[in-house]
């Protein structure tokens, strides 16, 4: 067979069974497609059905059809070449549960103004650029000493580390691309076994922010930019690529990818990424490559 369809259920919640698993083979018979049996990834979480004769956009289509009520997140993508060799993720709501910016502007008394620009952002309604350099601006004379605050509650994702470590063990190379902060970038791979990352640069003299950021400014583009290069760098073909986010300075960057995925995404973002993930955890971007639970690897 020439093409997967992915289903991934969250087991605490609402497991995946056989049942759906059927309906999933019995919707694509009916679209036109030749199915195979469904293969198990993961019990009650994860499996595969193969299948040909379909276009994988096709498929998608017929399978949201059927399942959509259902708590289950579906994928269809050609079946060779699933297991990339670059990871490209955002940081913030992504790779870590928190906004690292939001924390610091509640240290600064100013959370609710910064949040509210941050969900405006986030969903695409003003420019990226801009309003970040109006969020860190609120933040001048903020000691350092609040950084290392925020960055010691900095909380990985679920299943977060088990997706760099598995793919780290499979020989793929890791990005953390943010229009976050290095202060927290550099901690959050460290923590995680990530091999870089790309981040903006806070501004601070005498121990403090001076409310600005160091040029250049990673943007939206910025962090298409930085997939594309990074890919060319290490002779990575596009379509051997995979990049994750969940807030419209990612959808460039998303859209580039062999394999983008919008996860747990802004409203915008899942509606316009082909690939998403609402219910898993971050183990889903393994069983869309492939991997099985046997194959999963723990963090060092």
């Amino acid at each position: 067979m020439d093409h997967v369809a992915t289903l991934i259920a969250n087991p605490r919640l609402a497991p995946l069974g056989a049942a759906l698993a059927a309906t999933a083979s019995a919707a694509l018979r009916h679209a036109g497609a030749v199915v195979a049996p469904a293969e198990w990834l993961a019990e009650a979480e994860a499996c595969d059905v193969p299948f040909g004769r379909l276009p994988a956009d096709a498929a998608l289509t017929a399978l949201r059809a059927a399942l959509g009520h259902a708590p289950v997140d579906i994928a269809t993508q050609p079946a060779p070449g699933r297991r990339k060799a670059l990871l490209v993720a955002d940081m913030d709501s992504t790779m870590i549960t928190s906004e690292s910016l939001d924390e610091l502007a509640v240290r600064a008394g100013v959370g609710d103004a910064v949040k509210a620009i941050t969900a405006r952002s986030m969903n695409g309604e003003i420019d990226f650029r801009e309003s970040l350099k109006i969020r860190v601006a609120m933040l001048e004379g903020l000691p350092v000493a609040a950084l290392e605050e925020v960055a010691r509650h900095i909380t990985p994702t679920p299943g977060a580390a088990t997706l760099i470590a598995t793919m780290r063990a499979s020989g793929a190379y890791t990005v953390l691309v943010t229009g976050g902060f290095t202060f927290f970038s550099a901690r959050v791979c460290r923590r995680l076994g990530i091999d870089r990352d790309v981040a903006n640069v806070l501004d601070i003299a005498d121990g403090k922010l001076t409310g600005r950021l160091v040029e250049p400014i990673l943007t939206r583009d910025g962090k298409r930019t930085t997939l594309l290069g990074i890919a060319a760098e290490r002779r990575v073909p596009l379509d051997a690529t995979l990049a994750v986010g969940d807030g419209a300075n990612d959808l460039e960057m998303i859209a580039a990818a062999g394999l983008g995925v919008a996860f747990r995404a802004r409203p915008i973002v899942a509606s316009s990424a082909r690939t998403r993930v609402d219910h898993g955890d971050l183990t889903a971007l393994l069983f869309l490559q492939g991997y099985s639970r046997r194959d999963f690897r723990d963090a060092a």
